[in-house]
């Protein structure tokens, strides 16, 4: 599993979910299923990228064979023969940080991989235990950690922190099997929008170029589905709302601060552009109101 090349943060969930990579494992079924049974009806449900945790490595043979990476979960990140069987297998390694474990620790289960001749690994923060009821995500070294190697972070406990995770470098983002589909696609919309200002790229081809320039489109859709939005709101809690309601004052104190945020177009492009996006939200606001009516 590959992050280096994603556009964006891979979210990882259920295969419910509708996430990039589905997650499983095979931990709580305590070997009373049997691993190419359980996996093979899996996959006749779901055929995209899918990560396994096996229950020992006596699953490793079959998660080879329908599985696109194997999971080391943390309760099992040093046990050093486990981790040699799994590199073994050549399919992409997740290693998760036990609770205790140090940045060396973890970077030491990393190499044991990379010993086997098993160099595509990823590096998972799942938290450490502390006074709070779920473990605690360590920000510090997911920074740390992304300087060798690719990391995930599992905000499954609080997913409201997938954008700090992803600001410290995190490349990935772990919702659990659980997830609703819902929850994936917020935590998709918000790392496409955050994805343009944390990436401080110069593209050196066309492809490349065109492709940064398809990551920024994405975000400014975004904000302005929320822009749009809270115009909207605006509107409602107006004495007079809709066209008649405008402030030009207001609006002419905005193309005044985005112009000083993007000098290269200047006040005049400024004010036409966001002209074009206040009457859009208008616009868009009468016809909902419309609709409801």
């Amino acid at each position: 599993m590959d992050l280096t090349d994603q556009d964006t943060a891979v979210i990882v969930a259920g295969p419910g979910a509708a996430p990039d990579v589905a997650m499983t494992s095979l931990r709580h079924r305590h070997g009373r299923v049997d691993a190419a049974t359980e996996l093979t009806r899996l996959r006749a449900a779901y055929d995209g990228p899918l990560l396994v945790e096996p229950f020992s490595a006596l699953d490793l043979p079959a998660i080879a064979a329908h599985a696109d990476g194997v999971v080391v979960g943390a309760a099992w990140m040093q046990d050093y023969q486990l981790l040699r069987a799994v590199a073994r297998t050549g399919r992409p390694v997740v290693v998760q940080r036990a609770p205790a474990a140090t940045l060396e620790e973890w970077l030491s289960a990393a190499e044991y991989c990379v010993a086997e001749g098993n160099h595509e690994v990823v590096l998972c923060e799942t938290g450490s235990r502390t006074h709070l009821p779920h473990p605690t995500i360590d920000l510090s070294l997911v920074r740390e950690a992304g300087r060798r190697w690719p990391v995930l972070v599992d905000v499954s406990a609080e997913p409201a922190l997938a954008l700090a995770a992803l600001t410290a470098g995190a490349r990935g983002l772990l919702l659990g099997e659980d997830a609703a589909p819902e929850e994936v696609a917020e935590v998709r919309a918000k790392a496409a929008m955050l994805a343009p200002l944390l990436r401080d790229e110069t593209p050196e081809t066309i492809e490349d170029a065109r492709a940064a320039i398809d990551r920024v489109d994405a975000a400014l859709a975004t904000l302005l589905e929320r822009r749009a939005g809270l115009a909207g709101v605006v509107q409602r809690l107006k004495p007079v709302g809709g066209f008649a309601g405008r402030d030009l004052g207001r609006e002419r104190r905005i193309v005044e601060a985005m112009a000083a945020r993007a000098p290269r177009l200047g006040p005049d492009r400024i004010a036409r552009i966001m002209g074009a996006v206040i009457e859009a939200g208008l616009q868009a606001s009468e016809e909902h109101d419309l609709s409801r009516a």
